[in-house]
């Protein structure tokens, strides 16, 4: 799984960081930033989670 977040077109709504805190995190203008590209297969699930409920569809997901 590699992920990829397009930081122009997040919204700053942190909905990333309480699905998945060990994968994202906030600059301080509330930004996502991507602390693991390649995460781990046990937060698989939260990171998809956190693709799918980001309101600016930021987060992409590579198989």
């Amino acid at each position: 799984m590699k992920v990829i977040v397009d930081q122009e077109a997040c919204v700053a709504s942190g909905q990333c960081v309480l699905a998945a805190d060990t994968v994202f995190d906030q600059d301080d203008d509330g930004i996502a930033v991507l602390l693991q590209e390649n995460p781990s297969a046990e937060v698989a699930a939260d990171v998809r989670e956190a693709a799918a409920i980001c309101p600016a569809l930021a987060i992409r997901i590579e198989e």
